[in-house]
């Protein structure tokens, strides 16, 4: 028995015990298993991978290790590789992590780390090129049927590992994979899915069919002569594959033709230039302009108007504006802080958390919110990252200053009795006075022959972590909208 091993001689030493399995990483995992209960060291093994070992299903399966999900993980890909060393390296490194040394997949110098990232690399480089690199040929079966059949020559034993990118991405038709290190085949989820077969020489698979002339003249439209870059599309696409790409036989002709296309294309006057995909659409700007201009009313107009404001730099990170929404001429206007996060994503203000609790309050007080305006004092949010979240953050007065024409227009363009100000901020912005919370809440307030309410925003109402004060304050927010309804 001879084998590259990572411990001494090329083959099996005085003493070594000969461990014979199926090759794979599913059959290597509970032999593997097996002799690290036994407590027998790396060195004491000669790994030796054969398609004809007997298959010991009844064997009772010794526990699993507690290893590093990385380890599993770059474990079955290195288990793909050629060099017949791979078994050795595996089980050392499976030993070593069982044996004290639990941190040794971070350490990136030590040597086997080296190698068995270096297989790994090596492995899925080769999956990649697989993926980028098969081309299938359609087939009639005996049966009448098509097969899409394709050869590709890989570096490693892949041909299991990836086919499951396979079925996942052509599961609707009936395709082979031929190599020379095995063979994939799908039937279909409800034909008996996928299997494997011996492998097979390149006589086995089909050299062409009916769409290649096709597909040939499809690649000869997109190539670019102006963006040739040769040694960047041979690091993409090797030498080596070309032989079974039927574009390839097209890229010689392509690379000569190259430079006298560009000086073609550079030497047509510019009043020849057209574009070929139709007339040229509209920019942004002009879009938006249209739009603006048919608006039915002065508040889309104002909305549309207001999704390219950047008087501030709040616009940059939000995902929209948020303007307000409700009858053109309604009585009541109820003005927020700034929207949520629920309401950056949705573009509609209060249909977050906040919003929820809002409609509930205003169904107690007897108002329908179909008949409100509702908006905000700030139209975009406002906020700090804190790993995926996107934390609430105070708007300053810089911030309500900016926004300030819009909600002012928005008042012009409705023309309410009475605005309810939900929160101090949205008060402040509304007001020209000074103002508390404390102090103002709960009082009419008369300002252009409008009278405005101040209340607390349903945001403050979520945050009290005391359920009786919750209730509490929840009972007076109703008190001080019914206020509003009894008024209008």
């Amino acid at each position: 028995m001879t084998q590259a091993s990572l411990f001494g001689p090329a083959q099996a030493g005085k003493g070594q015990q000969v461990c014979r399995f199926r090759p794979g990483f599913e059959a290597w995992q509970p032999a593997a298993r097996r002799l690290l209960a036994q407590g027998i060291a790396p060195q004491d093994v000669w790994w030796q991978p054969d398609s004809q070992a007997p298959v010991d299903d009844d064997a009772p399966a010794p526990p699993a290790p507690r290893v590093p999900r990385v380890f599993l993980d770059m474990a079955r890909a290195a288990s793909c590789h050629s060099q017949p060393d791979r078994w050795a390296l595996l089980y050392s490194l499976l030993w070593r992590l069982t044996h004290g040394e639990r941190h040794l997949m971070q350490l990136g110098g030590d040597a086997q780390i080296v190698r068995l990232t270096a297989y790994v690399k090596a492995v899925r480089r080769d999956v990649h090129k697989m993926k980028a690199f098969v081309r299938f040929r359609a087939v009639t079966e005996n049966d009448g049927q098509t097969r899409y059949v394709a050869w590709f020559e890989p570096a490693h034993f892949i041909v299991e590992y990836a086919a499951g990118f396979f079925s996942r991405r052509f599961s609707n038709m009936r395709w082979s994979i031929l190599t020379p290190l095995g063979c994939a085949h799908w039937e279909g989820a409800d034909a008996g899915g996928l299997w494997f077969s011996a492998p097979v020489d390149r006589g086995a698979a089909p050299d062409g069919d009916a769409l290649e002339d096709a597909w040939q003249v499809y690649y000869r439209s997109i190539f670019n002569p102006a963006r040739v870059k040769v040694r960047a599309m041979q690091s993409e696409m090797p030498r080596k594959y070309w032989k079974n790409l039927p574009e390839a036989r097209l890229i010689p002709q392509l690379l000569r033709e190259a430079d006298r296309r560009v000086s073609t294309m550079q030497a047509r006057p510019a009043s020849e230039e057209r574009l070929h995909c139709g007339p040229r659409p509209d920019s942004p700007g002009e879009t938006l302009a249209r739009a603006t201009a048919s608006a039915g009313d002065a508040l889309s107009a104002l909305a549309l108007r207001a999704q390219a404001c950047r008087g501030c730099p709040l616009w940059e990170p939000a995902t929209q504006t948020v303007f307000g929404e409700g009858p053109a001429r309604a009585r009541i206007m109820l003005v927020g802080e700034q929207p949520g996060d629920q309401e950056d994503l949705a573009g509609r203000p209060f249909v977050g958390p906040a919003g929820e609790l809002l409609d509930r309050a205003l169904a107690a007080a007897g108002l329908d919110r179909g008949q409100l305006y509702v908006t905000n004092a700030v139209k975009h949010f406002k906020f700090e990252p804190r790993g995926k979240r996107r934390i609430h953050a105070k708007p300053s007065a810089r911030d309500i200053a900016a926004c300030r024409p819009w909600v002012e227009a928005e008042l012009r363009a409705v023309d309410p009795a009475i605005v309810v100000c939900l929160g101090l901020s949205a008060g402040l912005a509304m007001l020209d006075r000074p103002l508390t919370l404390n102090r103002s809440r709960g009082q009419w307030i008369e300002q252009d022959a409008r009278q405005y309410l101040l209340t607390a925003h349903p945001a403050y109402l979520l945050r009290l972590p005391d359920r009786r004060r919750r209730q509490v304050e929840y009972d007076r927010f109703v008190s001080e909208l019914a206020l509003a309804a009894q008024a209008a």
